[in-house]
């Protein structure tokens, strides 16, 4: 494993047994180390995944089923104080734009990234972080060209971002909650909670006119597969329809998504929870609407979610399964439904509270020099059309036209 010492002039000051007194641990202290088994350091990295201020998306189970399911080449970050483990950041090696990037498991499927710190690790001044970042630079710099840590929030749950202030540039996109209490009346309330209860009554009496439904939460193995894949079909056709690329398609996304859904349990905490709103009656099995969520705590994040509207349209059961989702989750304790990155009409009419993320990108070779400013260039131009509706349309549009384009390309040539 490769290692490199943070070293710091003030560390020969600070006596053996003032260190003792305090239990409080500085970055100055920290030894890293590139481990790239990431079930060499298996046990502690599931103590730091359980603290509340680390998000789930760099879980030892997220992150082991995407590399597996990918085959990536793994460079996890180790930062440990006399054999203590303080820090992990779960990286992958992937080649983009003829580079070597370092990044989190995950790429666009994650929702909140922190990596992964303890509790007792103090936030770092300049001149730690400044070391730090040196040192992260030195242990990769044979691996990788340029490190990407993207969608970090400065702060999250109430705690500053330990690696706040290496952020390079705001991210595109935003991310939306809801807080949620044990009393879901109480919860609604913070909504127009008048015409979602108005609502509710009438998606659910148009659906018991036709025989009624059932809140299904998938619980055993053969179950999560059939829904999983259920969900694979009804996004791939509604993003068809929509003329939109499906990001679901690859054999290694749906590898991945199949691995992360049998961790954990889905009467506790787990990576990945599927949802889904089956009807009764007449049109006994359909299943109308399915959403995924991650839930870690009392902090559940919304993955992804799809409907099948050829029977109950006017019922809207994508709305209605959401509902019935988050309801689930306060009686549950919860305390926070994350809608997850993007900004779309039905986050804000659901959600009270945004979160902006940030970027980090470090260059560790000439190559990374030389791309870093192109990938902030890119940023800044999606951060511009995303913030002007017009222009948004307008890329949407382009987007479709050259996603049909290239499907017609690829049956010709077929």
């Amino acid at each position: 494993m490769q290692t490199a010492r943070l070293v710091f002039e003030h560390d020969r000051s600070v006596s053996a047994a003032a260190a003792e007194v305090s239990p409080e641990v500085r970055f100055a202290q920290l030894t890293l180390e590139v481990v790239p088994d990431p079930r060499a350091i298996e046990a502690d990295w599931r103590r730091l995944e359980a603290l509340g201020r680390n998000s789930l998306h760099q879980g030892f189970d997220w992150c082991t089923s995407w590399m597996e399911a990918r085959a990536s080449e793994a460079a996890i970050i180790r930062g440990h104080v006399a054999g203590k483990t303080a820090l992990i950041l779960p990286l992958e090696i992937v080649p983009e734009h003829g580079c070597r990037i370092a990044r989190f498991p995950g790429e666009r499927f994650n929702n909140v990234n922190t990596g992964l710190f303890d509790a007792d690790l103090a936030e770092p001044d300049a001149e730690e972080l400044h070391n730090f970042a040196y040192q992260l630079k030195r242990a990769l710099q044979d691996r990788a060209d340029l490190i990407v840590l993207d969608s970090v929030p400065l702060k999250w749950r109430g705690v500053r971002h330990p690696l706040a202030g290496l952020a390079t540039i705001e991210n595109q996109n935003h991310s939306f909650q809801l807080p949620l209490f044990a009393n879901f009346e109480a919860t609604i309330g913070q909504l127009n909670a008048k015409t979602r209860r108005k609502k509710f009554r009438s998606s659910t009496r148009r659906l018991e006119a036709i025989g009624g439904f059932d809140h299904v939460i998938a619980s055993e193995h053969r179950q999560k597969d059939e829904l999983l894949d259920l969900f694979f079909q009804q996004k791939s056709e509604r993003l068809r329809l929509a003329g939109l690329p499906d990001v679901f398609q690859p054999s290694e996304i749906r590898r991945f998504f199949h691995s992360v859904v049998d961790a954990g349990d889905p009467s506790a905490d787990a990576p990945l929870i599927l949802h889904a709103l089956r009807l009764k009656g007449e049109h006994d099995g359909h299943v109308a609407a399915i959403a995924g969520v991650s839930r870690k705590g009392d902090y559940v994040i919304c993955q992804f979610s799809s409907i099948d509207d050829t029977v109950g349209a006017d019922a809207s059961p994508g709305e209605l399964l959401f509902w019935l989702v988050i309801e689930h989750c306060c009686h549950t304790g919860a305390s926070t439904f994350d809608f997850g990155m993007g900004d779309q009409p039905y986050k804000r009419n659901w959600c009270r509270q945004e979160t902006v993320h940030h970027d980090i990108l470090l260059p560790l070779t000439w190559k990374g020099s030389l791309l870093r400013p192109v990938l902030v260039g890119v940023t800044k131009a999606k951060a511009i059309v995303k913030r002007n509706p017009r222009l948004y349309a307008m890329a949407q549009r382009w987007r479709s036209r050259r996603h049909s384009a290239a499907s017609e390309a690829t049956a010709s040539d077929d």
